[in-house]
């Protein structure tokens, strides 16, 4: 799915616009087309219901603004050893097996159904995200000939660095779904 088509931004906005959507489309339907034809055009509606089921689901579980604002500040204050085995720890709820690397360029490999994903979480701390980090991390991937790549952080990732790793299909994993991950 495009990141910015109309389900991909359904998705990301409050669930209540896909349930006003599809009461839209029920009501012109209703309106505009002759009675036989009324519950085909309703029909026409039911991709939006399913999007505002899964809008609402996603919101109804994701953390509130006062409690991923209180995780990140504890992540912050955290050591290396805790907040890695908080990481390893959040990523084996989520049914992963973590292998921890010695690498400088990814800190845990994961293996979910023979999926291999890197992570680096190392500078979680660092208050700017460049490119180093990210091709460092991409470099790792192609030579462990793993699929995917995830890069955790706390500080801000720059919009170079955001393009790179849009590119090369890298998950930035960061405030909400960091404070998930590693909280939940």
């Amino acid at each position: 799915m495009a990141k910015n088509s109309l389900f991909a931004i359904l998705l990301r906005s409050p669930w209540w616009m896909s349930f006003g959507l599809v009461a839209a489309i029920a009501l012109a339907a209703r309106a505009l087309l002759p009675e036989p034809y009324v519950v085909f055009g309703v029909i026409g509606g039911f991709p939006f219901l399913v999007i505002g089921i899964m809008a609402a689901w996603r919101q109804w579980r994701a953390p509130s603004a006062a409690r991923v604002a209180e995780a990140l500040k504890v992540a912050g204050g955290m050591s290396w050893r805790d907040f890695s085995s908080a990481v390893e720890q959040g990523f084996a709820r989520q049914g992963y097996a973590v292998t921890r690397l010695n690498s400088p360029a990814a800190d845990f490999k994961l293996d979910k159904g023979g999926r291999l994903t890197l992570v680096s979480c190392k500078r979680w701390k660092a208050a700017n995200h460049g490119l180093e980090p990210l091709r460092d991390l991409v470099a790792a991937q192609a030579a462990q000939d793993a699929q995917g790549s995830i890069y955790i952080s706390l500080g801000s990732v720059t919009d170079n660095a955001r393009r790179f790793a849009q590119t090369q299909g890298m998950v930035l994993l960061s405030e909400n779904d960091l404070a998930q991950l590693i909280f939940d």
